[in-house]
């Protein structure tokens, strides 16, 4: 199943905040951390709640990402998974 431009688009801003939060916090810390400040540097970036939900339930969950921060460069942390079914 293709994934649609407008998603690859959307993952890679995740991506780029992602990266903003592990560059700013390094590694070693704990998840809820992590969390906190990507959930912030989402916000700031004009993601919000109400239209993450939204892209989720158009795209019907299509693709995720497991972003792992406890690596020295975030950009091997990243793994991006397709639903191929």
């Amino acid at each position: 199943m293709p994934v649609p431009p407008q998603l690859n688009e959307l993952t890679y801003r995740i991506i780029a905040c992602a990266i903003a939060v592990h560059r700013a916090l390094g590694p070693g810390l704990l998840e809820s951390a992590y969390r906190a400040c990507l959930i912030a540097e989402l916000r700031h970036a004009g993601f919000h709640e109400a239209q993450l939900v939204t892209y989720l339930k158009l795209a019907n969950k299509p693709l995720g990402l497991l972003l792992n921060f406890n690596v020295p460069i975030m950009k091997s942390g990243i793994v991006r998974k397709i639903n191929t079914d």
